[in-house]
């Protein structure tokens, strides 16, 4: 078992770390917290309840927030909230099935990485300095 500095330790400025936070928030917000209803009706023809663009809006909302409290960055959350819509529109719209939607998401969590680090805010994820 790992001692509590050798635990945090990897904890800084890790981008691997960070997304792992966020591919974990993902799922959560993808699977966890998203009901029945909003995965049916977020897509065009198929709402019932509300108008389509308000289920995609509110589900991509989630993962903006996930993505937000994760990293500390809003900014971060914003460019989720967008991509995710776009992404979820075209699996709605059968461009590509759960697994190329899956990894279209993951990919944003990659690319969210590669700007903590490029402009050297990764040391500011909040969760990184968490004990340290």
């Amino acid at each position: 078992m790992l001692g509590a500095s050798a635990a945090v330790g990897p904890w800084l400025g890790s981008g691997l770390q960070v997304f792992a936070l966020l591919a974990m928030g993902h799922f959560l917000a993808d699977f966890g917290l998203q009901s029945d209803r909003m995965a049916v009706e977020k897509c065009r023809g198929k709402d019932h309840t509300l108008p389509w663009q308000w289920w995609l809006i509110a589900h991509a909302a989630i993962h903006a927030l996930v993505v937000s409290l994760l990293t500390g960055f809003v900014w971060l959350g914003v460019a989720e909230w967008g991509l995710h819509i776009l992404i979820d529109h075209g699996k709605c719209r059968h461009r590509y099935g759960l697994g190329v939607d899956q990894l279209l998401h993951l990919t944003c969590k990659a690319l969210w990485v590669v700007l903590l680090l490029l402009s050297g805010s990764i040391g500011s994820v909040w969760l990184l300095r968490v004990g340290g």
